[in-house]
């Protein structure tokens, strides 16, 4: 399986670096019938300067092209980010390689604002999608025709994956790799570099409670603490507004006007962290953490999980949990 990744001037070195170690890795450990094959390809070939100072050779896109006429073509397309201002500038000859060969791969992906390439290009038109948290706004702006997700690791939709920031594209690799090469495979690979855990697409960039207190003018910070200190409780907005001492209608149009989501939204993403930290750092079972993370009974437990993670609570904790 041919793998393809981008390199530009400028560009995060850990987005090239971690996707690639991963496909590597998992070559070595297949033996001389490792199932990758490997570049790392620039408009013009030749050294490119990472933004961490690293130059990395690559391949010219002119002498990738004069090898694809003779051989497979791309299995997997890979567009990493990184921005050495704070605008990102896409790369012209980038974007009229990828809009040409990119309806020829099998896969094409993105980590971080690998993503604007291929929204550049017209890829990512009408698929949700995600990036780094901090380029989600402005991707979305850019490019209206998409829907950003600035939450998830990453975001299949169909033959497109796109990944959040940096070390986001090694779950992205390992989650590739698990879908070419199975579950014991990705598992074996994340262990060889000392993974601690191989995170799904589904889990959050960031932690709720710590983005919730930090967003905004800090109106709601004290709301935040106590909704965490009472997630089992009765969390309608009728009550929170009564803490913050509004009306119900006042303080759900302040609420979403300053954090950009609704307060019932703050409590079920408040809530699934609790859970999945609680099937993470103990042993409690189920049924009791259900309860204090504000689900009532297990089966809403399971609900919420396959809803939002796309496993139950027991894959979950058979993936993540150290006990």
């Amino acid at each position: 399986m041919r793998v393809v990744v981008l390199a530009y001037e400028g560009m995060n070195l850990l987005d090239l670096s971690g996707p690639l170690q991963v496909f590597a890795t998992t070559n070595r450990l297949a033996g001389e019938a490792g199932p990758y094959r490997l570049h790392v390809v620039s408009a013009s070939g030749g050294s490119i300067v990472t933004g961490a100072g690293l130059p990395v050779a690559t391949q010219s896109l002119a002498a990738l092209d004069a090898e694809l006429e003779s051989s497979a073509g791309i299995h997997t397309l890979i567009s990493p980010g990184g921005s050495t201002g704070e605008t990102f500038v896409t790369d012209a000859a980038l974007v009229q390689w990828i809009r040409r060969r990119a309806p020829q791969a099998q896969r094409v992906c993105s980590v971080c604002t690998g993503a604007f390439h291929l929204a550049e290009a017209g890829v990512l038109d009408g698929l949700r999608v995600t990036t780094h948290w901090n380029w989600a706004a402005e991707l979305q702006r850019q490019y209206p025709r998409l829907e950003v997700d600035a939450e998830p690791i990453f975001i299949r939709q169909g033959r497109i994956w796109t990944s959040a920031g940096v070390t986001a594209g090694i779950d992205l690799a390992l989650a590739l790799v698990e879908q070419d090469c199975g579950h014991k495979q990705a598992i074996a690979t994340a262990r060889q570099l000392v993974m601690f855990i191989k995170r799904p697409g589904g889990q959050s960039q960031f932690s709720i409670p710590l983005a919730s207190q930090s967003a905004g003018a800090g109106r709601f910070v004290e709301l935040h603490a106590w909704i965490a200190a009472h997630l089992g409780d009765d969390l309608r907005v009728e009550n929170l507004a009564g803490y913050v001492n509004m009306s119900p209608r006042t303080f759900a149009r302040a609420y979403v006007a300053e954090l950009g989501r609704t307060p019932a939204r703050t409590v079920e993403l408040m809530r699934l962290e609790a859970a999945r930290r609680a099937l993470e750092e103990t042993s409690l079972p189920l049924k009791r953490i259900a309860t204090d993370a504000g689900y009532g009974e297990e089966q809403n437990l399971r609900r919420v999980f396959q809803r939002q993670l796309g496993v139950s609570p027991a894959q979950y904790r058979e993936r993540f949990s150290a006990h």
